[in-house]
């Protein structure tokens, strides 16, 4: 029985089919100079918008990105239907595939760790344990929010890890699934985009290495990080609304229900059996521990921590930051994961909460656990390489180069604003601050404080813009930590993120003439906090 919506949304969904095909006589004539003249244009931007406003109408992801994929591919193709099925095959879910096959193998053995875990009853004990001693939904919800600050290395790691740890708290205390999603997204990339030990301090140190700053890719970094005022402002929009004890927009039926009805809105067919009674708290500690430590491991060995030249990197020895600026996490993840896996079966057999056999049925469990989101994945990243065949960064490039004439003083909120715009089409923000960073170094004095405030709008905008996409690794990778329907996901964490974007682009025209990041952040703190009252008196008033 298909509802208004859905019909409505396909009635849209077959009109720009036609309008498409009405478009073919006159593209297909053009071959190539049909090619060329949306290169670079507004139109590169259409697909990822197709996909992403489909996707909030339907509340289905799959078909939603699979026509933001063909939309690309018409346009790259100009409108010819065997070259259009040829591109979209190899160059969008071919290459997406080769190209994310370290992460789709992390996906699974996590998904067959996190099985593991719950067979062997640790995540029922560490529920029960929560249940004693974090009394209520405000301590679970910064509990989750600690968790998320603790693990700062990678965010792929840091979503899924959390999540498959904060579940079974946050399900005793009836917290929503679509909550802890946010909880986590909200903390994932934001940690890491401030941690100086981070695979994101070293993806933009490597940019910014070659780059006439003044100062070293990974002393920019730092400077930069007090006037991350996105990731900074959204820890704080965190702490007071827990403790001010309300939400608005979709999240607050979300949490009603979860509250009085005791629907959490969880994925059908996610695990929450309470496993081997004789499971432990430990028995979830000691596996994330080992996870923990053997994909860092993993990260700095990929990058020439020890002395070895693995996998075509350079020699970092004993240069714990180098190793991180030189690593490559789609490598040194899964060679984390695969090591911690075989330690964590031996431990789990070794205890006795399973036996081999036992264990050696959570392989399939975990793989199937993972195939919603590496479907989403896979289907995120062809529509990303659609986009860039279309000449996405140059548009942007072109139109940020254009916008720094004459706005010297409001730059940082410009480009604060064109981040969030290009991460949120692009579902990518290391792609994002790849693109400007050159563009904002280019524009400001080396040494200059407006050039650490540019870069740090760059980094803000990307991480904002990424919170909010659809299609952002990372905003999949916390709806699969939470196992909680990606679409609800996003619809319900939307209005949150926007909030801080608006009160961050308050303070970056401030810090554009100020330039004083205490004082910024504080006016936006208070700023932050201020319009969380206004909006729970606002909700209050509706009842």
């Amino acid at each position: 029985m298909k509802t208004p919506r859905t019909r409505r949304a396909l009635t849209l969904v077959l009109a720009v089919a036609a309008c498409l095909g009405l478009a073919v006589t006159a593209f297909a004539a053009g071959g190539e100079d049909a090619v060329s003249g949306m290169y670079a244009t507004f139109w590169a931007l259409v697909p990822p918008v197709v996909a992403i406003v489909l996707a909030l109408i339907t509340k289905e992801a799959y078909s939603s990105l699979f026509i933001g994929v063909l939309v690309g591919a018409l346009f790259q193709c100009g409108f010819a239907p065997v070259e259009t099925l040829d591109t979209m095959l190899s160059q969008g879910f071919v290459s997406a595939i080769e190209g994310n096959a370290g992460i789709f193998l992390f996906l699974v053995l996590l998904g067959v760790i996190v099985a593991l875990v719950n067979a062997s009853g640790g995540s029922a004990a560490f529920g029960r344990w929560a249940e004693r001693n974090i009394k209520t939904r405000v301590g679970a919800s910064l509990a989750t929010f600690a968790l998320g600050i603790l693990i700062f290395i990678d965010d792929y790691f840091n979503c899924l890890t959390v999540g498959s740890v904060m579940r079974p708290v946050t399900d005793s205390h009836r917290i929503s699934r679509p909550k802890l999603a946010y909880l986590i997204d909200a903390t994932a990339a934001p940690v890491c985009m401030i941690a100086p030990v981070s695979s994101w301090a070293a993806a933009v140190s490597g940019v910014a290495a070659d780059l006439d700053t003044g100062v070293s890719g990974i002393e920019l970094f730092i400077q930069a990080i007090p006037y991350n005022f996105y990731s900074l402002l959204t820890f704080v929009f965190i702490i007071a609304l827990s403790v001010m004890r309300f939400d608005y927009g979709p999240m607050r039926l979300c949490e009603q229900n979860a509250r009085e009805k005791g629907d959490l809105a969880a994925v059908q067919g996610s695990d929450s059996g309470e496993g081997n009674p004789k499971g432990r708290v430990m028995d979830l500690i000691i596996p994330v521990v080992i996870l923990f430590v053997l994909c860092t491991v993993g990260m700095i060995y990929v990058g020439g921590f020890f002395g070895v030249d693995a996998w075509g990197g350079t020699d970092n020895a004993g240069d714990f930051i180098g190793a991180f600026g030189n690593t490559d996490a789609f490598i040194g993840l899964p060679w984390g994961g695969i090591v911690a896996l075989v330690l964590i079966v031996a431990y789990v057999v070794a205890r006795r909460v399973l036996t081999f056999k036992e264990a050696m049925a959570c392989v399939p469990k975990g793989f199937i656990a993972m195939v919603p989101p590496i479907t989403i994945l896979t289907l995120a990243v062809s529509l990303k390489n659609m986009t860039n065949l279309l000449g996405a960064d140059v548009f942007v490039q072109n139109a940020m180069e254009g916008a720094s004439q004459g706005l010297y003083s409001l730059l940082p909120a410009v480009i604060f604003i064109v981040a969030c715009l290009l991460a949120f089409a692009s579902g990518t923000s290391w792609g994002t601050f790849g693109i400007l960073i050159p563009i904002v170094v280019s524009v400001f004095e080396p040494g200059s404080a407006l050039l650490t405030i540019g870069i740090s709008a760059c980094l803000a905008g990307a991480v904002c813009g990424d919170h909010c996409s659809p299609i952002s690794d990372t905003t999949i990778m916390a709806s699969a930590g939470a196992q909680c329907d990606h679409v609800t996901h996003v619809s319900t964490q939307l209005p949150y993120a926007i909030t801080v974007a608006a009160v961050s682009f308050v303070t970056f025209i401030l810090a554009g003439f100020v330039q004083n990041a205490a004082i910024c952040l504080i006016v936006g703190a208070a700023l932050t906090v201020g319009a969380l009252l206004v909006l729970r008196n606002m909700n209050a008033d509706r009842g």
